[in-house]
């Protein structure tokens, strides 16, 4: 640093140009509209998702010379509101000698002087036997001024000599810190101990630069999945919620799903001693696409979520020609309800609502269009119950980015309450995941959704936001078209807007 000016490597200096010139290709209507995707190139995990100098940051994992995983650099952008983005540029590259092959997950927060630091996992792939590499991954931290970012000269500030004894230094990444209320600060950090399973450890620092070991937090115990990646925690409601994303996971009947999935674990946490007792465990999201949410408490008391819209077990869903792959998921409000977390879109997106169409007491049986529903970016809102009691529909069905070929389907069966979120009609040309079912709540087959559409996807609200299902779509966008369907005969109403921003 020379001065108050922050010196960029040529790494950085490179990307930030690559950036600017590919950004440029991108036309606006080849994006989603309220979601934010990668500058260009390669998206995966939020990182640093905070709100600093009166706008909300969010830097995300970032490789923009291809749409495809390589080494991690941080992409940047910020918003007034989460729903629309302004692109900064690249705040990390892999540029030293600790962290020469990725700048992996980590978070950020505002320092007493006004500077913002970034935590994040520094790798450098090393060389084992038959010619094996594996990531040793350390933890780093760089500050900066909301743009620009120095990578501190003590870096790493934790590595293998931090570990409890058995953790690996392999697998020890995406550290998620905050500030305490007597102003030091601590950090959730994913690790895996000798059993092969998931641990989160818990670290505190006095002034954010140099970080101590307290213990480890909560322990897997080969309970959900492997390895625990991208902890986040929070008070919310009287409770503490606990967040990760367990990887290589075994379904639980419909509650977890096979891959790598997501895991909220509600309970009490002793800030003191270091401890987190356990109440209930539940999946956060139900569909195909969500992993690796991170939380930020917004400036009017708000708990605001946002995680990584793909599943890492389909990337090929996009061809490798596309010029951007990844997506983030729509900011979601938290809340405990039931004993459960319950998720409902912010309410900033109420205020892009435009051209209401409503639609009372229709019955449905076979299929049945609407006037003025249809759209694929769409804000639609639709409770589907019996037209009979004694005679209750088998199926109801709803149809959208479809025309005569392509469609995407969610399909709701009331005698199982199960709910089916379907795209392997969407135009896909891949063997991938395109289906995911969820056990929901219904009394006598009444079921209320929210769907929302945006371009290249769709997130199902349940019951009021007891329950969501994510998924990405590519059909192509002149397939706009929504249908319902019953089998037997279902009474619905509907109440359908388009979003847009004026």
């Amino acid at each position: 640093m020379k001065g108050n000016v922050i010196m960029t490597s040529q790494t950085l200096r490179e990307a930030r140009k690559y950036e600017e010139a590919f950004g440029k290709l991108i036309k606006e209507e080849e994006r989603p509209d309220f979601h934010l995707s990668p500058r260009t190139g390669w998206m995966n995990d939020p990182n640093g998702f905070c709100y600093y100098k009166g706008k909300y940051h969010m830097f995300y994992q970032y490789y923009p010379y291809e749409s495809k995983w390589g080494p991690m650099h941080w992409g940047h952008a910020v918003s007034n509101d989460l729903l629309h983005w302004e692109y900064l540029p690249a705040a990390l590259a892999p540029d030293e000698t600790y962290d020469r092959d990725g700048c992996f997950s980590g978070s950020a927060v505002e320092l007493p002087d006004g500077r913002q630091l970034l935590m994040y996992t520094g790798v450098v792939k090393e060389h084992q036997k038959h010619d094996i590499y594996r990531e040793v991954q350390t933890q780093c931290i760089a500050v900066g001024d909301g743009i620009d970012y120095e990578k501190y000269t003590q870096n790493p500030v934790l590595d293998e000599k931090d570990l409890p004894e058995g953790g690996s230094r392999f697998d020890f990444r995406d550290p998620k810190m905050w500030r305490r209320a007597d102003g030091t600060y601590a950090c959730v950090i994913g690790n895996r101990p000798e059993d092969g399973s998931g641990q989160i450890l818990l670290y505190t620092s006095g002034d954010g630069f140099h970080w101590d070991f307290q213990s480890v937090l909560v322990s897997n115990h080969n309970r959900f999945g492997k390895m625990w990646e991208c902890p986040d925690i929070f008070e919310l409601d009287g409770k503490c919620v606990l967040l990760a994303s367990p990887q290589d996971m075994l379904p639980e009947g419909f509650e977890y799903h096979n891959g790598n999935g997501t895991l909220c674990l509600l309970g009490e946490f002793d800030e003191e001693t270091g401890t987190f007792h356990e109440i209930h465990n539940q999946s956060i999201d139900y569909g195909i696409d969500f992993y690796a949410p991170q939380t930020v408490l917004t400036p009017d008391g708000r708990r605001v979520m946002i995680g990584w819209m793909q599943n890492w077990d389909s990337c090929s869903i996009r061809p490798p020609e596309a010029p951007w792959l990844g997506q983030m998921s729509l900011p979601r409000e938290l809340s405990i309800k039931n004993g459960r977390l319950y998720q409902k879109p912010i309410r900033e997106l109420d205020g892009m609502r435009r051209n209401k169409v409503d639609y009372n007491d229709v019955t449905v049986s076979g299929i049945v269009r609407l006037d003025g529903v249809a759209g694929r970016i769409v804000d639609l809102e639709l409770t589907v119950r019996p037209f009979d009691l004694q005679n209750p529909y088998q199926k109801f069905a709803i149809r959208f980015a479809q025309n005569d070929r392509y469609y995407t389907a969610l399909s709701f069966r009331p005698r199982e309450s199960i709910l089916k979120v379907d795209r392997k009609f969407s135009g896909s040309r891949r063997a991938i995941i395109h289906q995911r079912r969820s056990l929901v709540n219904t009394t006598d087959g009444e079921l209320k959704l929210r769907i929302i559409l945006d371009r290249f996807s769709v997130e199902v609200f349940v019951n009021d936001g007891e329950q969501v299902l994510s998924a990405t779509m590519y059909t192509k966008q002149e397939a706009e078209g929504i249908s319902f369907f019953a089998d037997g005969t279902a009474n619905i109403d509907v109440v359908k807007y388009d979003l847009a921003a004026d």
